[in-house]
């Protein structure tokens, strides 16, 4: 009878110390995810922009069909609404960043406007394509 409950008392020891281990490493990870989270107030509005122009360019060259598996990935249809936004994004941020990251993003731009065309069955109309009502005909 004393073994069984030294083998319940070893059992219940042992999950006491797995939870400690386990809360432990629970808030050493909070820890080191507080610690590196930027608070959005620190952020400059430079790099927001930026930021969110490279996730739309990156999203909309997969759909354009530049990435690993073109036949699978390819969505015009969505591509055009991605190019459509980051058009716009660049053109109304332009003002408001810098010469040098405006260029950078502009030739992104330009460059999955091109790769839309070229995917294209059906060309747009010069002028009518994504992103052509913002940055005007691209050829």
């Amino acid at each position: 009878m004393d073994t069984i409950r030294d083998a319940d008392d070893d059992l219940e020891a042992g999950r006491k110390a797995q939870d400690a281990e386990r809360q432990a490493r629970w808030e050493a990870q909070e820890r080191a995810a507080s610690a590196a989270t930027r608070d959005i107030a620190d952020v400059p509005a430079v790099e927001v922009i930026t930021t969110a122009s490279v996730h739309l360019m990156s999203a909309a060259a997969v759909k354009v069909g530049l990435a690993d598996d073109p036949s699978a990935q390819t969505d015009l249809d969505e591509a055009r609404k991605l190019i459509n936004a980051l058009a716009g994004l660049i053109t109304a941020g332009a003002p408001e960043i810098s010469d040098m990251h405006a260029r950078s993003l502009r030739d992104g731009l330009r460059s999955l406007q091109l790769a839309f065309r070229e995917a294209s069955v059906i060309p747009d109309a010069l002028g009518k394509g994504p992103g052509e009502k913002w940055t005007g005909p691209v050829n």
